[in-house]
């Protein structure tokens, strides 16, 4: 029986089990779930709704500023009347109007500006993703960590069934003398050590299991009630050679908006071309003079207009090499975040080799936790037959019995092992299971 019929047979048995029982979860259940009750998650998914809202692209930002002004006013004393632009000795009333329209029509920032907001929505995703990777490498760990002790504590229950039996069975041949109660007093050790033990996996088993669901936020579950499940779904392994690992897809995206930055600071050098458009008016009243002959307020702000349209070209000549710092420190930013990069990318390396290095050893393991196994139900079925006949005594049969239990637990711990690191291994080099 080759290796992947023992896994596939192994998993179906679990299965097979798990599917008789109530409330059953599995890996990608819990995921979902948690994904969805994660508070970080969400505050994060806002995060580039606001980031989104805040863009502005390169036509929005050359769209004119247009800005209206109105004002009253009061002079009293000697002041300037506005209809001869000499100075009287009168209180003078103000109303002026003004309406001002500027765009630039060539601004190197705002394209630099444009593709920066971009970048940032794509940072913040990637953030969502990071945060999301390394939830579900915490989902996983803890997954499996309660598999292996509900698993182990299937293989405890039998053992403890099988204690009780023998035990059973010598307190009712001590009680008709064919037994010395030496016997029984060891019968008894043995099921007293097999029941604390049971007691104490039991006891890790819930703890581990509100753990989990802890971590998943689903507080409103009866996790005494609740069964995993393994993964039964194959595991993918045949990939694209580029990986997408949420962590460098960040550091390349810090990457990219740094260099953004750097022709952001580069922009501020170039000139800029800017047309306006200006429109005003204004009445006056002599206060002092109310019988005086002014003109109407609609007569006055139609004969007091005034137009002007001009462009403007700004081109920066010196600034004190404040921007030539601005830039340097940019490209300093640029080369540390390319760094960065790298620094992901081996630890990522590093991660990935040590987890292949003890999948061989779980694979290495495999072969001999089969033989272990072969020979344990081997010695198992010898060992019955003797107990039946009389040759050999309960607690040598209850011994081989536990240790046949025990090399089926390691066998399924070793393959359940197996899964995880692949599981994880695709989470870290791929985001999936």
């Amino acid at each position: 029986m080759n290796k992947n019929s023992i896994f596939t047979l192994v998993f179906f048995l679990i299965f097979t089990l798990v599917s008789a029982q109530g409330n059953s979860w599995t890996l990608t259940k819990c995921m979902e779930i948690a994904l969805q009750n994660n508070i970080e998650i969400k505050i994060r998914q806002l995060e580039i709704k606001k980031t989104e809202k805040s863009q502005n692209s390169v036509l929005n930002r050359m769209l004119p500023s247009i800005n209206l002004y109105g004002e009253q006013g009061y002079n009293f004393g000697s002041t300037i009347d506005p209809s001869t632009n000499g100075r009287v000795s009168s209180n003078i009333q103000n109303n002026n109007f003004y309406l001002n329209a500027r765009t630039n029509l060539i601004d190197f920032s705002a394209f630099a500006n444009a593709q920066k907001d971009k970048i940032n929505i794509a940072l913040a995703k990637a953030d969502v993703e990071v945060i999301e990777n390394e939830y579900k490498l915490q989902i996983l760990e803890s997954f499996y960590q309660v598999l292996y002790i509900q698993e182990l504590l299937k293989i405890q229950k039998e053992q403890l069934k099988q204690a009780y039996f023998n035990l059973d069975r010598i307190t009712k041949e001590v009680a008709i003398g064919s037994k010395p109660q030496s016997d029984l007093y060891d019968m008894q050790l043995s099921f007293s050590t097999e029941e604390i033990r049971n007691q104490e996996t039991e006891q890790l088993y819930a703890i581990k299991k509100t753990e989990l669901f802890q971590l998943m936020n689903a507080i409103d579950v009866k996790t005494d009630e609740v069964v995993l499940e393994p993964y039964l779904k194959e595991v993918t392994k045949d990939f694209d050679t580029e990986l997408f690992n949420p962590k460098i897809k960040l550091a390349e995206l810090n990457y990219q908006n740094s260099l953004k930055s750097i022709r952001l600071e580069k922009a501020s050098n170039y000139p800029v071309l800017s047309a306006y458009y200006g429109y005003s008016t204004f009445y006056y009243k002599n206060i002092k003079q109310a019988n005086a002959n002014t003109d109407s307020f609609f007569n006055q702000l139609e004969d007091n207009k005034s137009q002007q349209v001009g462009m403007q070209l700004s081109v920066p000549v010196f600034n004190g090499f404040r921007n030539n710092k601005k830039i340097s420190a940019s490209k300093i930013a640029g080369d540390k975040a390319k760094l960065t990069i790298e620094k992901e990318k081996q630890q990522l390396d590093k991660q990935v080799v040590l987890e292949e290095q003890n999948k061989r050893n779980y694979l290495q393991l495999q072969n001999k936790l089969v033989e272990k196994e072969k020979y344990a139900k081997a010695s198992l079925a010898t060992t019955q037959a003797k107990f039946i006949s009389g040759k050999v005594e309960a607690i040598v049969y209850s011994s081989v019995k536990n240790q046949s239990l025990s090399a089926d637990f390691e066998l399924l711990k070793n393959s359940l092992q197996l899964q995880y690191i692949d599981l994880k291994i695709n989470l870290l080099t791929r985001n999936q299971l």
